[in-house]
């Protein structure tokens, strides 16, 4: 299905795997290779990758290291009847991230698990993608790549480096603005918003376990870019 003035495919999907904070993981019983689902809390990497924080002990653990195959299923929890809203299924298989930053990204955005994700039986997983499938309405349904659903970030180091430091920065500074910038520009009720990430493609904002997605008007890649884009969403804001 292509763009339409009022579908986008694409931006659908990513939009919805940045504002979910939980999902339902499928999994492979070991063994008997049954299906297995259970109710995991989820983060992204910067390029939009989902991120688990899982223990040994969990069942859905103890099958993805048997057979990393999975598949995750996110919605967007609109009111009424769940099946009229978007949802996507991603594909893929699990796998163990030593990633430096996948510790700090996750927290920002899951900052209960704190109290445990320290314990020697947890750690961090990506689902790297092979696939995903949309659906998003009547005649809205859509096979997608990983291509279609992942940030490229490879130009954007400088900005990624930064990206803890100007979430601070706007959360201890401008706490206001990221409040303007989920109700005036996103339509959000009023709340304690804050940044809890930013990519090339957008800042993603929080309140409790409400998550946004503030999409940039243009790609953004070093810090400096990065200043001015929110500034001139800050304007929008505080104009609207």
């Amino acid at each position: 299905m292509k763009p339409s003035a009022d579908f986008d495919p694409k931006v659908t999907a990513k939009k919805l795997m940045r504002e979910a904070r939980s999902g339902a993981l499928a999994t492979l019983m070991a063994g008997s290779g049954d299906p297995y689902c259970s109710l995991v809390n989820i983060a992204t990497m910067a390029d939009g990758a989902p991120l688990l924080l899982i223990s040994r002990l969990a069942v859905h653990t103890r099958n993805a290291l048997a057979d990393p195959r999975a598949s995750l299923m996110l919605d967007e929890r609109k009111e009424g009847d769940p099946l009229q809203g978007a949802r996507v299924m991603l594909m893929g298989t699990v796998q163990k991230t030593e990633n430096p930053d996948a510790r700090r990204r996750y927290l920002a955005y899951q900052p209960e698990a704190e109290m445990f994700a320290d314990f020697a039986d947890f750690a961090f997983y990506e689902l790297k993608l092979k696939g995903a499938h949309l659906v998003a309405g009547f005649g809205r349904i859509v096979d997608l790549a990983p291509a279609d659903l992942l940030t490229d970030v490879s130009d954007a180091k400088a900005m990624l480096e930064a990206e803890p430091s100007a979430i601070e920065h706007m959360n201890a500074d401008h706490a206001d603005t990221c409040r303007l910038y989920a109700t005036k520009l996103l339509g959000a009720p009023d709340g304690a918003w804050r940044c809890v990430g930013c990519d090339p493609e957008g800042l993603d904002l929080q309140w409790e376990r409400i998550g946004l997605r503030l999409p940039f008007p243009k790609r953004v890649t070093e810090p400096g870019a990065l200043r001015v884009v929110l500034k001139q969403l800050a304007e929008q804001a505080r104009a609207a």
